[in-house]
């Protein structure tokens, strides 16, 4: 058996995607680990390089790879689940900061929606451009929901969104130091409110007190973020 013929037995088989992706991303976590989890060695970014450098050099097709990759994308929703479990848990740590998680999550939600169409329009981007980048700062699938109903380009703002996630986990350790920012429930919320799912692992990483505040932001920033672009498109248009 040939090398392409090798390939394409195997690389036709919705097993070899989901085990591949699962490697790299092992491989991936094992070198964050190595560099005692540097933000420029993130898993999640080192993980989307090794499948794009694969798929563009054997010519595979993103349906392709999904076939296996669905898997993981099904799991989503009962990794976003479980996120209740610590909040649970901490409860009365919640509670007491109900307040600023309020005011955080105003700010906060207007701010990154708001920035984005203000912005969009001082540079001449159409509207439909607009309206695709407008809730990059929500999870993807929360992100490509609202851009879908409101006319925008889902695939743009898939990339956003991930683009977004992915910047947003890398800056936030080093911009939080700089900033002398050190509670961290108020990094945590940041940057699950700016940076949604990839943001919250990473602050999983760093602490759980951090990671409980990423995923309470990440949660509530969707469904603000839901409410608003309509509206806040309407009103800036």
């Amino acid at each position: 058996m040939t090398a392409a013929e090798f390939w394409g037995h195997f690389s036709g088989s919705p097993l070899f995607w989901l085990v591949l992706t699962l490697l790299l991303w092992l491989a991936a976590n094992a070198a964050s680990i190595a560099c005692r989890r540097h933000p420029l060695v993130n898993p999640v970014l080192l993980t989307i390089a090794g499948l794009v450098a694969i798929l563009i050099l054997t010519g595979t097709s993103y349906a392709t790879f999904m076939t296996g990759a669905h898997y993981i994308h099904f799991l989503l929703g009962p990794a976003t689940v479980a996120l209740a479990i610590p909040l649970v848990r901490q409860w009365p740590a919640v509670k007491s900061a109900i307040l600023p998680i309020v005011a955080a999550l105003a700010i906060g939600s207007v701010t990154a929606a708001g920035s984005v169409i203000l912005l969009g329009k001082l540079a001449g981007l159409s509207p439909d451009i607009i309206t695709a980048l407008a809730p990059k700062s929500t999870t993807t699938a929360v992100a490509v929901a609202i851009s879908t109903s409101l006319g925008g380009n889902a695939a743009l703002t898939a990339v956003c969104a991930i683009i977004t996630g992915i910047l947003g986990a890398i800056i936030v350790t080093p911009f939080m130091n700089a900033m002398k920012i050190t509670d961290f429930a108020a990094r945590g919320f940041a940057v699950g409110l700016a940076s949604h799912g990839i943001g919250t692992a990473r602050a999983y990483a760093v602490n759980a007190t951090a990671g409980l505040f990423a995923g309470i932001a990440m949660a509530l920033n969707a469904i603000i973020t839901a409410v608003i672009v309509p509206w806040m498109l309407g009103w800036l248009g």
